[in-house]
């Protein structure tokens, strides 16, 4: 392999389809984007989203975007948002009501467009950055296993099928490419502003954790998340928990241990499509298996979901 290339994982994909590709114009989209029609993908759909906190230069990216679709020959979807004003409105962090509004957008392009598969430019980096992430958060096993190469997503109705080629390359590695194709990026402020998580994690707390252990301990952490995700996904297998339907029979789930019935309950959220579905939430639904007066009959979920029991059954009421 040539020193300006790195290596795409694309086991399942056929360069022939349609796929929507998210590009915001800095150095990882842009790098993804272009090794993508390198690799020989012509039927790309460039999709950008302005999250309206940047000013002009949220503007200046969109155009730098639209003027690289162009220069490429592929089609280009892009839209605005007011990810200040839907935060405010849910509740909701800044970082999270950014990645709910860009998966809307996807949904809505995916819909529009009859393509459903979409390719997304989160690395190695951000791997161990999500590890992190999960671990002070209290996630399992499921959370620290971080992203997975092709998962599935469903919003507003659409179930994306979501492709993260290049989880294994490192940003070093995705660095050397975009220097040695001469590839021009938009650099982003906000990647270094400290009010987001991820910022403090990665400017923060890695130096520190490298000065203690006296070693760069990326490798470690990304290895650690690539066990537990295969692990997660063998119990998952075991414990059937993959499909759950619409119901679950609450006598069946009270006669199983709570890590089983945790695991089942999880499944079943994020089957159906809850947001922002983790332990409280899982909790939350595993009281209503206590019998009688002495738990609850309904619980409240994100997004305006609620769960209840009835009859010895457990369901889920939409917003």
């Amino acid at each position: 392999m040539k020193p300006s290339a790195f290596s795409l994982d694309l086991t399942g994909v056929s360069r022939t389809a349609r796929y929507l590709v998210g590009v915001s114009g800095g150095r990882d989209s842009v790098a993804l984007l272009h090794a993508l029609v390198e690799a020989g993908f012509r039927r790309l759909i460039v999709c950008h989203l302005n999250h309206g906190l940047r000013g002009r230069a949220a503007a200046a990216d969109a155009r730098f975007v639209a003027a690289l679709a162009a220069k490429l020959g592929l089609e280009l979807e892009s839209e605005k948002a007011d990810v200040t004003r839907l935060a405010a409105h849910t509740g909701q962090s800044l970082e999270t009501a950014a990645r709910e509004a860009r998966y809307a957008f996807f949904a809505r392009v995916a819909r529009k467009r009859r393509c459903r598969a979409l390719f997304l430019a989160h690395h190695a980096d951000d791997q161990v950055e999500t590890f992190l992430f999960n671990l002070f958060r209290g996630a399992g096993r499921a959370g620290l296993g971080g992203m997975r190469r092709e998962s599935g997503r469903t919003v507003e109705g659409v179930r994306l099928r979501v492709l993260r080629p290049l989880l294994g390359v490192w940003r070093k590695e995705i660095d050397a490419y975009v220097r040695a194709h001469a590839l021009r990026f938009r650099e982003d402020a906000s990647n270094r502003a400290a009010e987001f998580t991820r910022n403090r994690i990665r400017h923060t707390l890695f130096p520190v954790l490298e000065e203690v252990f006296g070693r760069d301990i990326r490798q470690a952490l990304w290895r650690t998340s690539a066990i537990l995700q295969a692990e997660e996904e063998w119990l998952a297998l075991l414990s059937g928990a993959a499909k759950e339907g619409t119901e679950l029979a609450a006598p069946l789930l009270q006669s199983q241990p709570v890590a089983q019935q945790r695991r089942r309950i999880l499944a079943w959220l994020r089957e159906n499509a809850v947001p922002d579905t983790g332990y409280g939430q899982v909790e939350a639904v595993r009281s209503l298996l206590a019998a009688g007066a002495h738990g609850p009959a309904k619980v409240n979920l994100p997004g305006g979901w609620h769960a209840r029991r009835r009859a010895k059954r457990l369901f889920l009421e939409r917003p």
